[in-house]
């Protein structure tokens, strides 16, 4: 992988809150301003591909590391293959959302590796959630939730921040599961 830092081991929570921080950018990158060169990337004629976002915030489509098991947990695989057969604006959806949860993985892998505490873990996942997710802003879903939030919803504090994006992270969990339908419902009529 070119634009990764195969050395580089964020050891707090801030480094790691920053790792995630890079990748997540890089990747909105691919998925939004770079979607075209994203797109033509990912021919479904190529092997397994994976889409990865570096700490630099720098993406790349490529295959998946041949280490087994890799140093750091993997994206998803295959992204190409559902391509042409969907929607673009459904297969960004879909690669934002296996996105999001590659960064949450890797954030908590970095958590596990080091040691982090549960206030750690906490804290961590408190940043996380103070930035929209990958699919929210791919599907402009981020933009509609600063919009419509009343100014009374902070006053609540971070328990209705908190509640927002179990809510927000439920929602996105199951249009996983209704793209993830449809491309099944897609192979089979093909």
């Amino acid at each position: 992988m070119e634009g990764g830092t195969a050395h580089y081991s964020p050891r707090t929570v801030e480094e790691v809150f920053r790792d995630f921080k890079g990748r997540r950018a890089g990747i909105i990158q691919a998925l939004t301003t770079d979607v075209e060169d994203f797109f033509q990337q990912c021919d479904p004629e190529k092997q397994n591909l994976c889409l990865y976002g570096f700490p630099n915030e720098v993406w790349e489509v490529n295959l998946p590391a041949e280490e087994v098991p890799p140093e750091l947990p993997e994206p998803a695989l295959g992204i190409n293959f559902a391509r042409d057969g969907m929607q673009e604006r459904n297969w960004l959806s879909l690669v934002a959302v296996h996105s999001d949860a590659w960064l949450l993985s890797v954030s908590f892998y970095f958590g596990s590796r080091f040691g982090f505490d549960r206030a750690d873990r906490k804290r961590l996942f408190s940043m996380i959630n103070e930035v929209p997710t990958v699919y929210e802003v791919v599907t402009g879903n981020a933009e509609k939730q600063t919009k419509e939030m009343p100014s009374s919803a902070n006053q609540n504090g971070n328990r209705s921040k908190s509640n927002s994006k179990m809510v927000s992270l439920m929602l996105s969990f199951n249009k996983i599961q209704n793209i993830n339908y449809e491309l099944r419902t897609n192979q089979i009529l093909y």
